[in-house]
């Protein structure tokens, strides 16, 4: 499997915010969205490619039972994924799975929560939103928003579709911070306004 890195950090973001967590970095992607903070990871090429044992006992190694697989894009390599997830699971240990939102993910599903990042206007890329029927109440949802269009998108998409699990609206690092909150408590929708708590520490 094509790892681009495997780190531990803090979860800067999502149900599990702030919890000490290793990363499991998978390269490539299907996008190119404008806010992509890891754009090295896009290029499939990138990294090492690791077999399932090597990145076991890497993640062993750092001594923390919470695993993120994120991108790039985790599930272009689902087929590869799946036995490392099916150990891990069964070892105990909870795992996230970051992903875009254009790739069906029920497969990974009995092993892991999915965080599903809708893809907003000013990103300049689409999610499938029919995925979000597919969402769990143990699963999440994440709209990365920069402006008013942002906002306005994210709101008509949470308003007419029924989502089971958690809704984040996460503002662009360096956005207007204040405005977008003001926004998101007029609308009387069931969603958590979340800062990525990794970039406002400064960690990786």
């Amino acid at each position: 499997m094509q790892v681009f890195e495997i780190f531990p950090s803090l979860q800067g973001e999502g149900r599990n915010q702030g919890l000490r967590c290793c990363f499991l970095r998978l390269a490539g992607c299907n996008l190119n969205c404008r806010w992509c903070d890891t754009p090295d990871a896009r290029n499939p090429d990138a990294g090492e490619d690791l077999t399932t044992d090597d990145i076991l006992r890497r993640i062993e190694e750092t001594g923390i039972r919470y695993l993120c697989v994120t991108g790039g894009e985790p599930l272009l390599r689902q087929h590869e994924l799946l036995p490392l997830l099916r150990d891990l699971s069964s070892n105990g240990y909870i795992i996230d799975i970051e992903t875009n939102g254009t790739i069906p993910f029920g497969q990974v599903q009995p092993y892991a929560s999915i965080c599903m990042d809708v893809k907003c206007p000013s990103s300049g890329e689409q999610s499938d939103l029919r995925l979000l029927a597919d969402i769990r109440a143990t699963d999440s949802v994440k709209c990365v928003v920069a402006d008013e269009a942002d906002l306005d998108f994210a709101y008509e998409q949470i308003r007419s579709i029924p989502i089971r699990g958690e809704i984040y609206i996460s503002p662009v690092h360096g956005s207007d911070y204040t405005r977008i909150a003001e926004v998101v408590m007029e609308w009387n929708l069931p969603v958590r306004l979340q800062l990525q708590l990794h970039k406002q520490i400064g960690v990786q």
